[in-house]
């Protein structure tokens, strides 16, 4: 919607079309009798109102714009005969119509009703068809040039609208990525923060040395938390597969889980958005087995084969989670936007399946 004060400026900028006026004081000009200037400036005064009313309507979306245009034609009509100036009223209704009818075919349609009105009038009231066919002349060339910049406008219309929503939408992305990202990394951290100070409240009577340490850990733990938030407003995604297969095995081991890793990828090697997939599913795969599994054993194993990379993340511990949160949610949202697929099973622990779809060599993603 536009504002009060852009409105303001296109109806003075509207006024500036007001001088093709001028026309209807050519008669009275040069052939000068008091009924031509009476009816030069009544004209003027009856046109000022409804260029007034018109310019407003159309910022308004009013439908009054179709009956000053209407009123427009029938004040050509009714000065025409006696002043041939009056034919720019004719004009300024042409100039009108393609910017207030969006079909084009009705817009041709109403030029060929006003062409043979003026017709019919120059013929039966003028007593001379040559002003009419001029009268006609302009209203096709002002009509048929203002077609063209209307649908313009309106292209430019379509696209800034589209802008608009690209950028809403760019915007609603980029908040579920920071969402997605932030539960990720909070989840984790946090859960090894937890971990950690449950470990230094257990020992702080019987080991204070390794309580120091481990409140220790929580500290830098929760720094690193600090700067991957940090870096994950600011668009990060992941830190690399290996390294978060090392926090992974430190997590793992901070809970008792023992981590065992089998990697058959071979010369495969990722691309940085694949990598940042699997890093960020390992790192919720583990964040949950930490929080609600009583897991001794943890496998991943990776292989690349019948054209799919495939991961698995497998514990022998007892989930008695089954709906799908936000973080498995986030997780197969990154999967399938690659054309991936997961899948979990919870049987005798639970195993998640990922698979990416193997990209040609020399493929950059």
């Amino acid at each position: 919607m536009m504002n009060a004060k852009t409105i303001s400026m296109r109806q003075k900028g509207a006024w500036i079309w007001f001088a093709y006026t001028g026309f209807i004081f050519i008669e009275p000009i040069v052939e000068p009798s008091w009924h031509r200037w009476l009816i030069a400036l009544a004209s003027l005064a009856v046109f000022v109102v409804i260029f007034t009313i018109y310019v407003r309507a159309v910022d308004c979306g009013s439908r009054l714009v179709y009956w000053m245009i209407a009123a427009t034609f029938a004040l050509g009509l009714i000065t025409f005969p006696w002043n041939g100036g009056a034919s720019t009223f004719f004009v300024y209704t042409a100039a009108f119509l393609p910017f207030s009818v969006r079909s084009t075919k009705r817009v041709l349609f109403l030029f060929l009703v006003e062409a043979l009105c003026i017709l019919a009038e120059s013929h039966f009231f003028y007593h001379g068809l040559a002003n009419g066919f001029f009268a006609i002349f302009l209203l096709l060339i002002v009509g048929g040039s203002n077609i063209f910049f209307a649908e313009q406008r309106r292209a430019e219309n379509r696209l800034h609208a589209a802008q608009e929503e690209n950028i809403a939408l760019a915007a609603v992305a980029e908040r579920e990525r920071i969402a997605r990202d932030l539960h990720d990394v909070l989840g984790h951290t946090l859960s090894v923060i937890v971990l950690k100070a449950e470990l230094a409240g257990r020992l702080i009577e019987r080991d204070p040395q390794r309580a120091a340490t481990e409140i220790g850990d929580v500290e830098r733990t929760a720094r690193t938390a600090l700067a991957e938030v940090r870096e994950a407003i600011g668009g990060y995604r992941a830190r690399g597969l290996a390294a978060e297969i090392e926090t992974a095995r430190r997590t793992l081991d901070a809970a008792g889980v023992k981590l065992t890793v089998e990697n058959n990828m071979g010369n495969s090697k990722l691309a940085a958005t694949e990598e940042t997939v699997l890093a960020l599913a390992l790192r919720e795969a583990v964040t949950n087995i930490v929080r609600h599994a009583q897991a001794k054993n943890c496998r991943l194993r990776f292989v690349s084969e019948n054209g799919q990379r495939r991961l698995l993340i497998e514990d022998d511990g007892e989930h008695a989670l089954v709906r799908e949160g936000n973080g498995l949610r986030g997780m197969r949202e990154r999967i399938e936007a690659l054309g991936g697929s997961l899948r979990l099973e919870r049987e005798r622990g639970t195993r998640l399946f990922i698979e990416l779809p193997l990209r040609a060599e020399g493929v950059v993603s």
